[in-house]
């Protein structure tokens, strides 16, 4: 069974930074993708970044140039480092590992994980 499992969010003043970080685990054989979404209070769930396993990236307008979708080398891992955080950036966020291939079944499936909060004040 895979699992993702997101943590780094909390409370942090407007200007401040955080990095999030999901790790899955599980029979994982591959990914095709990694991504961050975020879904504020009231809204729909959005994208806000994505790298493929070849390491390109997408951003949403909205954070270019603020964040930095990563791995950094590590496996099954995905970070994202949020720096001149607004209180518009106010959310649950979410990682999605896209197209998994595992060892114990043929078929490639999209996992999400549970969620972490990240809330910036004015």
């Amino acid at each position: 069974q895979v699992q993702l499992v997101e943590s780094g969010g909390g409370l942090v003043q407007a200007g401040g930074s955080l990095r999030l970080s999901c790790v899955g685990s599980g029979p994982i054989f591959s990914i095709d993708a990694m991504a961050w979404y975020r879904q504020a209070p009231g809204k729909q769930r959005e994208l806000v970044a994505d790298i493929s396993s070849g390491g390109d990236r997408n951003y949403a307008d909205s954070v270019k140039g603020r964040f930095t979708i990563a791995t950094y080398g590590a496996v099954n891992t995905v970070y994202l480092q949020m720096d001149s955080l607004k209180p518009e950036d106010t959310a649950d966020y979410y990682c999605e590992f896209r197209n998994v291939k595992t060892t114990d079944s043929y078929f490639a499936m999209n996992y999400w994980g549970k969620g972490t909060q990240v809330t910036v004040s004015s």
